[in-house]
């Protein structure tokens, strides 16, 4: 019982970071590093099993069984739940999930 291991997948790093770039090209820099950090701190809470999020309802995501969690009241991150780790496979602004 407990954590379980994180696997974030190559495409949610590199949507991070290009909303990372994008902060710091309006000159925010430490706001930049921060919304980084907080992005991977929240993955790492979605290893603990205590916590459930429901299923995806954007369609594509229902047939692939990812769950989806808000992350800052602007971003869907979806992942697939197992027993012994998560897999974090996407990351969006809600804006685009239609």
């Amino acid at each position: 019982m407990g954590k379980r291991k994180v696997v974030i997948l190559e495409p949610v790093t590199h949507e991070v970071a290009r909303i990372a770039f994008f902060i710091e090209s309006q000159g925010m820099p430490e706001t930049a590093k921060k919304f980084v950090d907080q992005a991977f701190t929240f993955y790492k809470n979605l290893a603990n099993e205590k916590f459930v999020h429901r299923p995806c309802s954007y369609e594509p995501w229902q047939v692939l069984n990812y769950r989806c969690a808000t992350f800052k009241k602007k971003y869907t991150v979806a992942y697939l739940n197992n027993s012994d780790e998560i897999v974090i496979c996407d990351f969006l602004s809600q804006k685009l999930i239609k």
